[in-house]
């Protein structure tokens, strides 16, 4: 493989300044979006970026179709519940040697995989934020890098994630795991609290996670992902390095304790997480907001499900899931009351 050709499905947030900061660096890529809006936006005014790195404004490739040409990494960086019919639609335009990269949150990779076969695909674990603020619009919420893999398993690295991984540096550190398993369903967790709750609360991290209520909830969404994790038999890693899932999952003392040391400190960890990523907003919410479908269902619903199978009660997340729903047709209005009330329909609680 000479200088890899990159094809990035998906325009949002994490796409917009993905395709952006790989043209920069002087790599053939074309963008590919069925927003006509967004397409016109960026074909006038090209990839506007605000936050960090400064603003600035980079030309590139954008298209409402895939293009007749052959690609070596196809990026999806669709919401989730776009994710397969964007693979589908970019399979004919992936080399013979080519990856699919999934950089969703979720389990996607597998429902990726049915499609182009397990050994064409590749996970990115994303750890910084973005947000498009208009059509072409993107703003980087916060930082970080990718964590990159294959699903194979105790096999030697995808000759693929290096080329890869050389052309992402640009955005973030890069991390290569042989775990994408255990690094997938440890941001699973994270996303199934922060997400789902910042996207029911209508409102960034930073203003959410100082209710103790809210970070109550996160706790035991996040515990109910790590004990279907087990069953699944998953070995969880640390996410950021420093948020260790099996410890913050709550014990069953904590569950029904009034307070603990232990508690205090699994708590002051979230109101850490809420203030460095205060500013990051629900890429869910904002699906919402466009009237597309949420995500939900690749995430809580990714639990409930994989719960009911193992025979393991996940309370929170089950309600979590059918509130977003309702929320999405309009039968519930967004903000930290709803939130009170799914705590209280949920409870009792510890603290």
């Amino acid at each position: 493989m000479g200088e890899p050709r990159f094809l990035v499905m998906g325009c949002g947030g994490i796409g917009g300044i993905v395709a952006a900061s790989l043209v920069e660096t002087g790599y053939d890529v074309t963008a590919v979006t069925t927003n006509t809006e967004i397409a016109a936006a960026i074909e006038k005014n090209g990839f506007v970026l605000r936050g960090e790195g400064g603003g600035r404004t980079v030309r590139g490739a954008i298209s409402v179709g895939v293009p007749a040409r052959a690609f070596d990494y196809v990026l999806l960086a669709t919401q989730p519940p776009q994710v397969e019919e964007a693979a589908r639609t970019a399979l004919p335009a992936l080399a013979d040697d080519g990856r699919m990269v999934c950089f969703q949150n979720g389990l996607c990779e597998d429902r990726v995989a049915e499609i182009c076969g397990p050994a064409r695909v590749l996970g990115g674990v994303v750890a910084w934020g973005a947000a498009m603020l208009d059509p072409g619009v993107y703003d980087r919420t916060a930082a970080g890098g990718f964590t990159l893999g294959s699903l194979a398993r105790g096999k030697a690295p995808d000759p693929a994630l290096e080329p890869l991984s050389r052309a992402l540096e640009a955005i973030g550190p890069i991390e290569i795991t042989d775990n994408l398993a255990g690094k997938r369903w440890s941001k699973l967790a994270i996303n199934c609290a922060i997400s789902s709750l910042g996207t029911l609360g209508g409102d960034r991290l930073g203003a959410l996670m100082p209710n103790r209520f809210v970070r109550r909830l996160a706790l035991e969404i996040m515990t109910e992902v790590v004990e279907v994790s087990r069953a699944e038999e998953i070995r969880l890693e640390k996410v950021s390095g420093t948020i260790d899932l099996d410890w913050i999952a709550l014990t069953e003392e904590e569950k029904a304790a009034a307070g603990s040391p232990g508690l205090f400190a699994k708590h002051s960890l979230l109101l850490a997480v809420g203030l460095r990523f205060r500013r990051m907003r629900s890429s869910m919410l904002s699906a919402i907001e466009r009237g597309r479908p949420p995500a939900i269902d690749y995430l809580n619903g990714e639990i409930t499900a994989r719960g009911k199978k193992h025979g393991i009660a996940t309370p929170v997340n089950d309600v979590v899931q059918r509130t977003v729903w309702e929320l999405a047709r309009g039968e519930r209005k967004m903000g930290v009351p709803l939130l009170r009330a799914i705590f209280e329909e949920t409870g009792p609680h510890g603290a």
